[in-house]
């Protein structure tokens, strides 16, 4: 029993009901402070650590997202107050390799970090080349922001169809899953969005989070654009997964054991691209491209590559480059999406 598990046994007893939403676990899990997976500080990456990501792969994601910057930079006409907004920057490698590769004239690089021991570790590896800010509010009046894997690791309440009811998966004292009603409006407004002609025992994820977080995104005080890569699908793919998307990682292998090792894995979702556009809509904000992740990076390369002149790129770009775009790599399990604002 780890020692998240023990505690989530306590607090799960003494609970009115005697049962915690799935998202309440999650949370816990993932950000307890000490006991979380993320909560004591930056998990290793790549082949050390548990998974790989895009920014794992090398210096070549962080090169591509300075283009788009200066890009998304020079559409906004080359203001001179212009900053870079990165949040969920983990260790800070990312930012480093964006930094490296970036060309615009005086702008700030901006992190959004809560987790004072994430903040740490970025100081140390990017010093005074970043600031950090409490929340979107302290951004300058134009700003280009990034996030990679960031919604994919927020807390999800889990949902499962019965045959004539959508209820909310709860976690009891021996950390079962147990079916229940909804344990807020919010939740119970969001379940009525879902088709109810599917066969029982159909599963599905709601991020509520992630709905918040978009309506954060679309409140900032700055005329700019917002660039989001991340595991993904669209509305139609969700609802071919009867099981849901929701998964464990440790040590690069993934199950659908997900109230194992808590604290100890990781758990993340494939975001429901088709829900966090719909939202983001809503609330003002233009999609500008929407893609899979391939497909997008080798639009984006383009003027890059032709500037090349014939010659190839050396072995360890290239091999970048194909982990980065392949379909059977990056390329297509990861969505990238790119959406504008004006200035709220």
């Amino acid at each position: 029993m780890t020692a998240l598990e023990a505690l989530l046994r306590e607090q799960i007893s003494t609970a009115p009901s005697g049962l915690l939403p799935f998202a309440t676990v999650m949370e816990l899990a993932l950000y307890h402070p000490h006991h979380g997976y993320y909560g004591p500080g930056p998990r290793r990456l790549g082949r050390s650590g548990d998974f790989y990501t895009s920014v794992s792969t090398g210096s070549l994601f962080g090169k591509l997202l300075a283009m788009l910057a200066r890009r998304e930079w020079e559409k906004l006409g080359q203001p001179a107050n212009f900053a870079l907004i990165e949040q969920g920057a983990h260790d800070g490698q990312l930012a480093e390799d964006i930094l490296t590769a970036l060309d615009i004239p005086d702008a700030r690089y901006l992190l959004l970090e809560p987790n004072p021991r994430y903040r740490e570790a970025q100081r140390q590896r990017l010093g005074d080349r970043v600031t950090w800010i409490e929340s979107l509010a302290e951004a300058p009046a134009h700003a280009f922001y990034l996030c990679n894997e960031l919604p994919d690791a927020f807390p999800v309440h889990l949902v499962r169809w019965d045959g004539q009811n959508w209820l909310e998966l709860h976690v009891d004292a021996a950390l079962n899953l147990v079916p229940a009603p909804p344990s807020s409006p919010e939740l119970a407004a969001e379940i009525e969005k879902l088709p109810r002609d599917l066969d029982p025992g159909h599963t599905m994820e709601i991020s509520l989070a992630m709905l918040t977080w978009v309506q954060q995104l679309a409140s900032a005080p700055f005329r700019g654009s917002f660039f989001i890569a991340d595991y993904g699908l669209d509305a139609e793919e969700f609802l071919a997964r009867p099981a849901g998307t929701l998964r464990r990682y440790r040590q690069h292998q993934t199950d659908d054991h997900i109230l194992a090792d808590l604290g100890e894995s990781d758990l993340t979702t494939s975001i429901n691209f088709t829900r966090l556009i719909t939202e983001a809509e809503s609330h003002g904000l233009r999609v500008l491209d929407y893609d899979h992740q391939g497909r997008f990076l080798t639009r984006l390369a383009a003027p890059w590559l032709a500037t090349l002149e014939g010659h190839r790129l050396d072995a360890a770009t290239l091999r970048q480059f194909q982990s980065l775009t392949h379909p059977a790599i990056m390329g297509r399990s990861f969505r990238c999406l790119l959406m504008g604002k004006e200035t709220h």
